[in-house]
């Protein structure tokens, strides 16, 4: 017990070797893009984030210094100007080594309930964890790493804006709000705009949709040459919260595919990040 215990109380931050950070840059390529003061906070910011947060692999895992750096890497992008404390009120990374199954329940307006096993690559909980497969983190290089005509993918980054999303206890799309740091964002606004994105995405998608041949599933591997052209991925018309957590995926990974297809999206999220990308 005492030592499950250890794994979630803060420890001393512990300095990130050169050798060990310099790699990270090769294995993240997102981070070449930062100026020299900018890497040296993030990297700051990587060895605290390591101090707070457990990180524990499961089913013969075993985490080795670089896969927890890769993972807090890529965490600590989205709230590299807001602070660590977005991260606050939770521990917990649990790390598969690749795709893991959870039982799910759904309840028709019918009253029919219906149980199925869902396969998944990363999952956040109100109030942690999140879980991620290692397959998956391994497999989100920087944005040199995806086919053009493709959406750009980083399931770390997903599944962390989730956790801002769920800040003031619900993944509706839209986080809370800081009244020093956002200054002239307002839910109301912001609502407005994500619904308006989320409405023009959801049909544009379902027009796709209406292209597939009867013998292709929407989602499966068959039907990605139907969704290629989308800015984002197809999985953003679930509903507003995963729009929120995809969009986000690409205005860090490739911001143009955002800013190009919503910009008035994309000025919410720059200020949101507080990140100064050109308008």
């Amino acid at each position: 017990m005492l030592r499950i215990l250890g794994h979630y109380l803060s420890r001393r931050p512990d300095r990130i070797s050169d050798t060990l950070w310099d790699a990270q840059i090769r294995a993240f390529p997102l981070l070449a893009r930062f100026q020299a003061p900018t890497l040296q906070h993030l990297r700051a910011m990587c060895e605290q984030f390591l101090a707070q947060k457990s990180l524990v692999g499961v089913r013969g895992l075993e985490l080795t210094a670089s896969m927890e750096l890769h993972i807090a890497a890529q965490a600590c992008v989205p709230v590299s100007h807001l602070g660590l404390n977005w991260y606050r009120n939770w521990r917990g990374i649990v790390v598969y080594p690749s795709s893991f199954r959870v039982r799910r329940k759904i309840q028709e307006d019918s009253g029919v309930v219906h149980e199925f096993d869902a396969g998944l690559s990363g999952e956040a909980w109100k109030g942690g964890p999140v879980v991620l497969s290692w397959e998956d983190v391994s497999g989100s290089p920087g944005p040199e790493g995806f086919l053009r005509e493709g959406p750009a993918h980083n399931l770390v980054i997903h599944e962390f804006v989730h956790q801002l999303d769920l800040l003031d206890g619900e993944a509706d799309g839209v986080p809370p709000f800081d009244r020093r740091l956002h200054a002239g964002l307002h839910r109301s606004a912001w609502e407005d705009v994500l619904h308006d994105a989320y409405e023009r995405f959801c049909a544009e998608v379902q027009m796709r949709e209406g292209e597939l041949p009867q013998r292709i599933a929407p989602d499966s591997a068959e039907a990605d040459e139907f969704f290629r052209g989308l800015p984002l991925d197809a999985y953003a018309a679930t509903d507003p919260a995963e729009f929120f957590a995809v969009s986000s995926e690409a205005y860090f990974m490739r911001p143009a595919d955002v800013r190009d297809a919503f910009p008035q999206w994309y000025d919410l999220l720059r200020r949101f990040y507080l990140d100064q990308q050109p308008s």
